[in-house]
């Protein structure tokens, strides 16, 4: 089995590549689509079934607890889909850098 920091590495560069700059935009538009087509949301439901398998299987390789491995997967998939409507001020820091917080938090 893979090194936990083999596993971190692959859950942020799975983050990175689904919801990267060139894909978000398909991402979010599909998601807005699945909202007035049910095909669409059958479709997109799988995809998203596949994701969070995929987040359970890596962080089940971390944290033992399957609960925390719900939790951890559902934050971290949410994180990566809503931090783009946050309008929200993080103090003295940027959105990037309350993203990585919460990242490394996700990831520890």
């Amino acid at each position: 089995m893979s090194s936990a920091g083999d596993v971190r590495s692959r859950l942020r560069r799975a983050g990175a590549l689904t919801f990267s700059a060139e894909l978000l935009p398909v991402d979010l538009a599909i998601r807005d689509w699945a909202r007035r087509d049910q095909a669409v949301a059958e479709r997109l439901r799988r995809v998203d079934n596949r994701r969070m398998d995929y987040l359970r299987l890596l962080f089940g390789a971390i944290c033992r607890d399957q609960e925390e491995v719900e939790a951890r997967s559902m934050l971290a998939f949410s994180l990566v889909i809503g931090h783009h409507f946050m309008a929200a001020d993080h103090g003295t820091r940027s959105h990037a850098e309350a993203l990585e917080l919460a990242a490394q938090w996700l990831l520890a």
